[in-house]
């Protein structure tokens, strides 16, 4: 089965919905969700009812973001944008929205060898960013020690894309993915898939990022997707969230 691997929406309603089309158009059957669906962005509410519709109808996995998680219980003095916007999020959440924020996993198993983790499989729950492959190392050595079975760890949070394998002598290799070429991912070797940013990606190239892996042809394939860059930056400005956020999805940066 085809599952798209999608994380780092940031309230990107425009960036959601074109990657769940081209999902779709890709023959997709199921999709994972890695966190941070929240935050930033200026449609919390639509993109939280669309991912909730996702679980609950279609069997999606979802799990939490430090986004998600700081949107929930925000600083009492805001300071950084990102504490900004997640006090204004905050403000906009109804009951069952963080009802749902509440129930989702640090991390979740999407079959016995995959780990679906928002950052690292190395303590969770700290948020650590896998920006080398020292990082890509510790992350694959923690989901192996979990359980053995684990070949596959799927993550976000860094907002760029890349592709880590162990080589037959357990070093550690780095790979830049190609939008749209299937990578093989044997199941002999252990992968770490940086799956980048739906709602605000930061390489330079606006297009929305997400990845589609196949278990059957054991395959990773990393896209990049048009959507409507100018409506999202628009609804981070009428909310009256900081205007960095807006210029950043412009920029892609």
């Amino acid at each position: 089965m085809k599952t798209a691997v999608l994380s780092d929406i940031h309230a990107n309603l425009p960036a959601l919905e074109a990657c769940l089309a081209h999902a779709r158009e890709q023959g997709v059957g199921r999709f994972a969700l890695l966190g941070d669906l929240v935050g930033y962005g200026g449609d919390p509410i639509a993109v939280l009812e669309r991912v909730m519709a996702l679980v609950q109808h279609e069997g999606a996995l979802a799990v939490l973001g430090n986004h998600d998680a700081l949107a929930l219980d925000p600083p009492a003095v805001p300071r950084q944008r990102g504490e900004q916007s997640a006090a204004w999020t905050h403000t906009q959440l109804r009951p069952a929205h963080r009802a749902f924020l509440s129930s989702l996993p640090l991390a979740a198993r999407l079959s016995p060898e995959v780990l679906l983790v928002h950052a690292s499989a190395d303590g969770p729950e700290r948020w650590h960013y896998i920006e080398d492959a020292s990082a890509a190392e510790r992350s694959l050595s923690a989901a192996a020690q979990q359980d053995g079975a684990v070949r596959y760890v799927f993550s976000g949070h860094v907002h760029e894309q890349a592709l880590y394998y162990l080589t037959p002598t357990a070093k550690l290799m780095r790979f830049a993915p190609q939008p749209g070429v299937p990578i093989p991912v044997p199941p002999h070797r252990q992968w770490l898939a940086i799956v980048g940013s739906v709602g605000q990606p930061r390489d330079g190239d606006a297009r929305a990022m997400y990845a589609i892996y196949d278990d059957a042809a054991a395959q990773i394939t990393f896209h990049r997707v048009e959507y409507d860059v100018p409506a999202a930056a628009a609804a981070i400005r009428a909310a009256g969230l900081p205007e960095f956020d807006a210029e950043r999805l412009e920029r892609g940066r």
